[in-house]
């Protein structure tokens, strides 16, 4: 399979990485932005695949019904209920901390389309299972996925923020009007 995403990903489509997730750590977020199109996933999951790098991602329950749900699980997907209020960030710091790796791939922005702010979950996340974020992008323009270094978030969530969304500052996601 590795060989195969590696040849579809960098070959046929012509990406290129720019850095690398860092292997030595076995839990951390993986936050990507900006994501606005449904082409980000497949894109993603051709880099998973063609790094071997071991994430996984939350999804609406609905992609994960019959007759297709299970390509879903397969490729790392857990299911969350939307229309339900739970405390989604206290469950998935539970998943951190009762296992030895797990990397969670998710977007600040929450949706496809145009937000004015990131969500905050993926922070409290981090912060509650005292793992780093490392940031990714897809960017069309340059046809780059771009990895960033672990960032262990601080107490001073505003300037965190800051920091992170620097590292996006010139990526082109391919539709640009939904960021």
């Amino acid at each position: 399979m590795r060989l195969i995403a590696r040849f579809i990903l960098y070959t046929l489509f012509g990406w290129k990485a720019v850095g690398s997730y860092p292997r030595n750590i076995k839990k951390f977020v993986l936050i990507a932005a900006p994501h606005t199109h449904w082409q980000d996933f497949p894109l993603a999951m051709l880099y998973k695949f063609a790094e071997s790098m071991p994430a996984n991602f939350i999804g609406k329950a609905s992609l994960f019904k019959p007759p297709f749900g299970f390509i879903f699980k397969w490729l790392g997907g857990e299911p969350v209920d939307r229309s339900k209020s739970t405390n989604l960030v206290q469950t998935i710091v539970d998943v951190y901390n009762n296992k030895e790796n797990f990397i969670l791939g998710i977007s600040p922005e929450g949706t496809r389309e145009k937000v004015d702010k990131w969500k905050t979950g993926f922070y409290f996340i981090a912060k509650g299972a005292n793992v780093p974020i490392v940031m990714a992008t897809l960017d069309f323009k340059n046809k780059e996925i771009k990895m960033s270094e672990p960032f262990y978030p601080t107490d001073n969530m505003e300037d965190d923020f800051e920091f992170m969304q620097n590292f996006y500052v010139g990526v082109l996601g391919k539709k640009p009007e939904n960021y």
